[in-house]
């Protein structure tokens, strides 16, 4: 199901044929606005088509980047948020500012892959360190000899989301440290689809972004197992090295945020529910990894409690695993 076709553009929407199949009853309806990560777009791109075909109203999923999403949302343009990472402390500014509330939602667990090209041989894994020495703001790297002795003599060509993604805002700070500290000689994109082909193209080309992107591109780019701080142990991403957070420090979770407003209206309620019911299938349709079923069940019930804010308090909480994150989420 996930090939390359799958992925779309940074400003992609639910398919507008698909939306036109359904008459003038759907065009009726309230259009529910959905924006934010390019990490999270293939689960509620996944969640919309199937919604829409049992008749539900018209969803539309932009592709923003997290930082692009929320600064929507917080502007009232949007009804629900996606982001691969907690809402920031300037992001509940900024929504408190426009009097938007919102509930917090986690949908899935995401291992964050860093690829190479398939005809590089030499990289098999890399350690947290390696990954520090090679994106820390203001490295000099370029030559993947001066990554590990042993490594050949190629240059060495980097990929990575931008700075308004999710993505770009957890790996920064799980391997340099701090939020968005990063070089900035690298070709970005919020697009994870460029960032696939950079690599496929690059015989010396590193990158990162989701698990998704990765297993609907295989053949094309591979997965670098990550040795972390502390450990001799290169592990790959995948839904058991997530589950048992194995994983670490690049395994985080994926939320939806839906806008306290919106949340009223009998559609975007309708909309949720049948996301949450159907957590588990459509989270393993876009090849991530599910919460367990009786977590879809929870975290629904605060949809419906009206459970407003967040958990976070506006910082991330790196290496956070899917237990520790349902038992904060639903105490």
């Amino acid at each position: 199901m996930f090939k390359s076709v799958f992925f779309k553009a940074a400003s992609a929407v639910v398919s507008t044929a698909l939306v036109a199949s359904f008459g003038s009853s759907a065009n009726a309806q309230s259009v529910i606005k959905v924006d934010g990560s390019s990490t999270v777009f293939p689960i509620m791109e996944k969640a919309a088509s199937d919604f829409q075909k049992s008749g539900g109203a018209r969803v539309t999923v932009g592709v923003s980047g997290t930082g692009g999403g929320f600064k929507k949302f917080c502007e009232g343009d949007t009804d629900i948020a996606n982001a691969s990472r907690p809402i920031t402390k300037k992001e509940i500014d900024a929504c408190k500012a426009k009097g938007i509330s919102y509930i917090e939602l986690p949908i899935a667990f995401d291992g964050l892959a860093v690829v190479v090209n398939p005809r590089n041989t030499w990289a098999l894994n890399l350690t947290v360190d390696e990954l520090k020495k090679i994106w820390e703001p203001n490295s000099k790297v370029n030559n993947w000899s001066q990554v590990r002795s042993g490594f050949p003599n190629v240059p060495l060509k980097l990929f990575g989301p931008g700075p308004a993604s999710g993505t770009f805002d957890y790996f920064t700070e799980a391997i340099n440290g701090k939020s968005k500290a990063s070089r900035t000689d690298y070709t970005p994109s919020e697009d994870d689809n460029v960032l696939v082909r950079g690599i496929a193209g690059d015989r010396g080309a590193l990158g990162y972004f989701g698990k998704s992107y990765l297993e609907g591109n295989k053949g094309r780019i591979r997965a670098v197992g990550v040795i972390a701080k502390g450990s001799t142990k290169s592990v790959l991403p995948s839904d058991t090295t997530v589950q048992n957070a194995s994983y670490q420090p690049l395994s985080r979770p994926m939320f939806i945020y839906v806008s306290a407003n919106a949340a009223k209206r009998p559609e975007v309620k309708k909309f949720v529910t049948y996301i949450f019911n159907n957590g588990a299938k459509v989270t393993k349709a876009a090849r991530y990894t599910p919460l367990p079923s009786s977590a879809y069940i929870k975290i629904l019930g605060n949809f419906n409690k009206n459970k407003l804010g967040t958990i976070f308090g506006g910082t991330n909480d790196i290496g956070l695993t899917i237990s520790e994150l349902i038992s904060r989420e639903t105490r």
